[in-house]
């Protein structure tokens, strides 16, 4: 389903040629839009760090970590799909929360009760203040649909930003084709 209301829950998919290279090709989760501003996460920026390599606690799991968006790359951030588990955790939509208690997720991923097909990490977010994102989609930078969070986990961030849009309809589904400098073609 193809919207142009931001919400909680919902995914901003980047139109092809948006000229911000903080967010070009970029898919962001919404996890939290009210009339003072937005907060999500880039869900198809990725680094070459790990969770290991940024929190001096003892952890098994060698789970990647994405960028979150261009705000305070020193923060931590997460999202995950193992709902009220994890105490003073935040529903975002079906099976799909963030945050919550960080003692709690590194006991359940060094038990192994918790993957990275269920959870993902962030460095930063991204953010926009009063009214900015609703400029935003006025100017059509932004597409908004449905988050799913088997899409979320189960998909490579390398693919993200196409696969969203080959699901789509129409023009959409035609963006995902794009080149990325249309002068290359």
């Amino acid at each position: 389903m193809i919207e142009q209301i931001p919400a909680k829950g919902k995914l901003l998919i980047a139109e092809p040629f948006l000229g911000d290279p903080n967010f070009e090709r970029s898919v962001v989760l919404l996890c939290e839009h009210t009339e003072t501003g937005s907060f999500g996460f880039v869900l198809n920026q990725t680094t070459v760090l790990t969770l290991k390599d940024v929190i001096e606690d003892e952890i098994y799991a060698d789970l990647p970590l994405h960028i979150g968006g261009p705000v305070e790359h020193n923060t931590l951030h997460f999202i995950h799909r193992m709902g009220t588990i994890i105490d003073d955790t935040i529903p975002i939509a079906d099976d799909l929360y963030w945050g919550g208690d960080f003692e709690q997720v590194k006991s359940l991923l060094n038990m192994g009760k918790m993957s990275t097909d269920d959870i993902r990490f962030f460095v930063g977010y991204s953010g926009w203040g009063e009214q900015q994102l609703e400029n935003e989609l006025k100017q059509n930078a932004w597409i908004v649909t449905d988050a799913e969070s088997s899409f979320i986990f189960q998909t490579p961030a390398d693919q993200f930003w196409r696969n969203i849009l080959r699901r789509m309809d129409g023009k959409y589904k035609a963006f995902a084709n794009y080149p990325t400098d249309p002068r290359l073609n």
